[in-house]
C-alpha cells in the first residue's frame, strides 16, 4: 500500500461567509461585510494547513467568481484543491453573519440547492481518498441523502486502505430542517431522526469530536456522560468533548461517571474574551488534528486545540483568523498580557506576517508615481497636466515589456495621475505599490485628507499603501513626534485593513547622512510599535551602512519583506555603484527607479519631440540597463 500523501481530506461545507462589521449591531442594520472562505470542513482544511499539515478539501462550489475566489484563496493558504468540483449547474453557497452581543451571533445559510449539497458519490474518488492517511467527515453533510452517500462511500474506501475515520459533529439543526432560516444561530435541537441517522457513523470513526450538545445530537440523550455513553457503545473512537471556556475533556477508552472525575484526559481552557464564538470549533478542531495526526500526547493536542479556539472567540472572522503554527507556539511559550488576543501587538503581527498574501523575494521597480516632479516638467514645456496620465499609461507598457511576464517586477503608481496606469500594471500582473503620502509634504500629511480608512478601503487588496516621510533623528522632538503620529495612522489604517506598508524614509535632504542615520530612523520606527512590510531607503554610501540597516530591520523583524533602494534621480553609474554596496546585504531585496528612467522621455513626450513608441522604448532600454545591473551586481556578490 502506497504511503500518503496528504495528512487528511476534510469534506462536505464550503461556503463564503459576510462578516458584518458593525459588532453589536443587528444584520437588518449591517453597513458593510468582510468576505472569507467558510463552513466547517473548509475551515478545517484552511486552519490545519495553516498549522503545518497537508489538508485537501472534497467538495463543490459554483462556476462564478465566488466559486474561483474560494479556489484562489485556498490554493494561497496551502490546501490542496484537486478535490473541489466546480458545478456549472449551480452556486456557490452563501453564509451572512454578525456579531450582536456576547451571546448573541446571528446568521444566515444560503444553501437553496447550492453547489456543496450537490456533493455526490461520483465525486469521490478511491485514489484520492487513499492518499490521505485520514478523511475528516461532517455532521450537516448526513442530512440529505446523496451528501450522505459521498461521505460513506468515503468512509468505506478510507477504511479499506487502513486509513483514519474523523468525525466532526457540526450540529445546525436548521440544516436538518427543523428550525427556520431566521434560525440558523441554533445549536440544539433534540431530533430522534438525526440521532439515527448518524448512529451508523459512529462505528466507522477513528476520532469523533462534537460540543456537549453535539454529542446529545449524536448520543440521543441530553445528560452528557450519557450521551457519551451511548457513542461508545457503537464506537471504540476517541471522543472528544469541547467545553467553551473550560477546554475540552478527551476519552481514548472508558467512560467516567462524571465529566470532571478522572477517566478523561483534561484540557484546561483559555482566559480569553469571547468576541465571537462562530468558527471557533473549526479553530479547535484544526489546532487538535495538529497534534492527533502527528502523534503528540493528548495533553499536547488539547493544548493546541484550546489555544486555537482561543485565538478564534477572541478575533472576528472564522478562517482568517486560525493561527499559523509559529503563532501558536510564541502564545503556548508566552502568553498573552490581553484577554482579547486581537489587542496583542505582538501576536497579530505574528499573525499578519505568516498569513500574509506571497509576494516574489525580491522586487525591481520602475516608479512612476512623480506628481510634483511631472507637474514641474509639464508646467516647463507648456503641456496640460492631464496628460501625465497617458504618460504613466506608456511607462506601464514599458515596465511590462521589461517583465516579460517573469515575477519580481513592480510599479510605484499614484492615484492623482496614475489611475489608468494602474488598471494596466494589474492587467500585467505587476506588483504595486501606490502612494498616500501628501507629495512633498514635511510634516508628513496624507493625499486625501480626512479620514485614511474610508479611502484605503477602496484600493484593491494587492495593492501596497507607499507612504513616503522626510524623517531625520536629528529633527526637533515637535516634528519628530508629528511625524511618527501620521506614521502610526497609516500602520493602523494598514494591518486594520489587511494590506501591506511599505515606508519611505528620506533623511539625507534634510540633515547629514552618516553610517548611522538610517539605522536610528528604523529602530525608532520599530520602537514606535511600527513593523512594516517593505522599507524604501536612499542609497547609502557603503557597505558599513547597510549592514546596520539590516542587522536593524533583522533584529525587530525577522518577518519583514526587505529594504528596497530609491533612486533619487542619481546618474546611472551612481546607482550601479549603490547596487554594489549593497548586494551583499541580506535585508535587501529590490529597487525602485524612477526620474533616472522617466524624467528625460517625459520631457521629450510632453513636448511633443517623441512619439508613444519612442517614450515606451526609452523608458524601456533604461529600466532594462538598471534591472542588468541589480541582478549582475547580486550574481557578483554570490559568486
Amino acid at each position: 500500500m502506497a504511503a500518503p500523501t496528504l495528512d487528511l481530506i476534510t469534506i462536505g461545507r464550503c461556503s463564503l461567509d459576510l462578516y458584518g462589521q458593525q459588532i453589536g449591531g443587528r444584520l437588518e442594520d449591517m453597513g458593510s461585510f468582510s468576505k472569507a472562505v467558510g463552513g466547517c470542513p473548509a475551515n478545517i482544511a484552511v486552519g490545519t494547513a495553516r498549522l503545518g499539515l497537508k489538508s485537501a478539501l472534497l467538495t463543490r462550489v459554483g462556476d462564478e467568481q465566488i466559486g474561483r475566489f474560494i479556489l484562489e484563496q485556498l490554493a494561497r493558504e496551502g490546501v490542496e484543491t484537486s478535490g473541489v468540483v466546480v458545478d456549472r449547474q449551480r452556486l456557490t453557497a452563501l453564509v451572512i453573519l454578525g456579531v450582536r452581543d456576547s451571546h448573541t451571533f446571528p446568521l444566515i445559510f444560503y444553501r437553496d440547492n447550492c453547489a456543496d449539497m450537490a456533493l455526490c458519490e461520483d465525486d469521490v474518488d478511491e485514489a484520492f481518498i487513499a492518499s490521505a492517511t485520514a478523511v475528516v467527515v461532517t455532521g450537516t453533510h448526513f442530512a440529505q441523502a446523496g451528501t450522505a452517500a459521498a461521505q460513506h462511500k468515503a468512509i468505506r474506501l478510507a477504511k479499506a486502505h487502513g486509513r483514519k475515520v474523523i468525525f466532526d459533529i457540526d450540529y445546525r439543526p436548521n440544516l436538518w430542517g427543523l428550525a427556520g432560516h431566521d434560525a440558523g444561530e441554533s445549536r440544539y435541537i433534540r431530533s430522534d431522526t438525526v440521532t439515527a441517522h448518524l448512529a451508523p457513523v459512529l462505528a466507522q470513526c477513528d476520532l469523533i469530536v462534537g460540543t456537549e450538545e453535539e454529542l446529545h445530537a449524536a448520543g440521543g440523550s441530553e445528560q452528557t456522560v450519557q450521551a457519551i455513553r451511548n457513542i461508545r457503545e457503537k464506537s471504540a473512537a476517541t471522543i472528544v468533548c469541547k467545553r467553551g471556556p473550560m477546554g475540552c475533556v478527551v476519552f481514548p477508552g472508558a467512560i467516567p461517571d462524571d465529566l470532571d472525575l478522572d477517566g478523561g484526559v483534561r484540557g484546561p481552557g483559555f482566559p480569553v474574551e469571547v468576541y465571537n464564538v462562530l468558527g471557533a470549533g473549526d479553530s479547535f478542531m484544526s489546532g487538535f488534528l495538529r497534534g492527533w495526526l502527528r502523534d503528540e500526547p493528548l495533553e499536547t493536542c488539547c493544548a493546541y486545540a484550546n489555544a486555537c479556539g482561543a485565538f478564534a472567540v477572541s478575533r472576528l472572522l472564522c478562517s482568517p483568523e486560525i493561527p499559523t503554527f509559529p503563532e501558536l507556539q510564541f502564545f503556548l511559550a508566552n502568553g498573552s498580557p490581553h484577554r482579547a488576543l486581537r489587542h496583542d501587538a505582538a501576536i497579530n503581527h505574528i499573525h499578519w506576517a505568516t498569513t500574509r498574501p506571497a509576494t516574489p523575494p525580491g522586487i525591481m521597480a520602475l516608479a512612476i508615481d512623480h506628481r510634483i516632479q511631472l507637474e514641474a516638467v509639464a508646467r516647463e514645456v507648456g503641456a496640460p497636466f492631464e496628460r501625465l496620465q497617458d504618460f504613466k499609461v506608456l511607462a506601464v507598457q514599458a515596465a511590462a515589456r521589461v517583465a516579460d511576464g517573469r515575477p519580481g517586477f513592480g510599479m510605484f503608481i499614484d492615484g492623482r495621475y496614475g489611475r489608468e496606469a494602474l488598471f494596466r500594471a494589474a492587467d500585467h500582473k505587476l506588483w504595486i505599490a501606490r502612494p498616500v503620502e501628501l507629495t512633498g509634504s514635511r510634516p508628513l500629511d496624507f493625499e486625501y485628507g480626512g479620514s485614511l480608512g474610508t479611502h484605503l478601503i477602496e484600493w484593491p487588496t494587492s495593492q501596497v499603501i507607499k507612504c513616503l516621510c522626510f524623517y531625520h533623528p536629528d529633527d526637533p522632538e515637535e516634528l519628530r513626534l508629528r511625524q511618527e503620529r501620521e506614521l502610526a495612522r497609516v500602520y493602523d489604517a494598514c494591518r486594520t485593513l489587511g494590506r501591506d506598508l511599505l515606508i519611505e524614509i528620506i533623511a539625507g535632504k534634510h540633515g547629514r547622512l552618516t553610517d548611522e542615520t538610517i539605522p536610528r530612523v528604523i529602530q525608532r520606527i520599530y520602537d514606535i510599535g511600527i513593523k512594516p512590510d517593505w522599507w524604501k531607503l536612499e542609497p547609502q554610501k557603503n557597505a558599513t551602512a547597510w549592514s546596520a540597516i539590516s542587522d536593524a530591520v533583522e533584529r525587530n523583524d525577522p518577518c519583514c519583506r526587505g529594504v528596497m533602494v530609491l533612486g533619487l534621480e542619481a546618474p546611472f553609474d551612481e546607482l550601479v555603484e549603490s547596487f554594489r554596496a549593497c548586494a551583499a546585504v541580506p535585508a535587501v531585496k529590490g529597487f525602485a527607479v524612477g526620474r533616472t528612467i522617466h524624467i528625460e522621455p517625459a520631457r521629450a513626450w510632453l513636448s511633443g519631440a517623441i512619439t508613444d513608441a519612442e517614450a515606451v522604448d526609452r523608458m524601456a532600454d533604461r529600466f532594462a540597463q538598471l534591472v542588468a545591473a541589480w541582478t549582475g551586481a547580486r550574481r557578483a556578490k554570490a559568486a
